[in-house]
């Protein structure tokens, strides 16, 4: 009986840890109209698909009309207090330079956020603060 009851636990355990990692998946597509870097990538504005591919943040970005443009970066969460309205993507602005910085899926308390890049933080310094644009973004498979 105790050994039904540790493998029933068991069970339950990798149930709702399964359940758990699959609400954190991020898939979505974006048509973004500006350069943009993530990391010490550079990409060049279009079509993207971005979603995780590890339960520990690491999320492919890959342009959709041009295969050979693709890459992982790391990510990490971030949470809102209500759920996101929309799905979309969050830049900043910083000396002419986008860097994408969250992914919010409509309905989630909870997104991806990037680490920002070294080029980021140096024009931090010599900059005042960055501009936050919003490009609106479709929930994928």
């Amino acid at each position: 009986m105790k050994t039904l009851r540790s493998i029933l636990f068991v069970f339950a355990a990798a149930l709702l840890l399964t359940t758990a990692a699959k609400a954190q998946t991020t898939a979505v597509k974006a048509d973004v109209p500006f350069d943009f870097v993530v990391g010490d990538i550079a990409y060049p504005a279009g079509q993207y698909d971005l979603k995780t591919v590890t339960t520990s943040g690491v999320i492919r970005i890959r342009n959709a009309q041009d295969s050979d443009v693709s890459n992982f970066q790391s990510s990490h969460a971030c949470t809102h207090t209500m759920p996101s309205q929309k799905t979309e993507l969050v830049f900043l602005r910083l000396g002419g330079n986008y860097y994408l910085y969250q992914i919010w899926t409509e309905g989630r308390e909870s997104g991806r956020e990037f680490p920002k890049s070294r080029s980021y933080m140096q024009l931090a310094k010599n900059h005042e603060q960055p501009d936050a644009l919003i490009v609106a973004a479709n929930i994928s498979q």
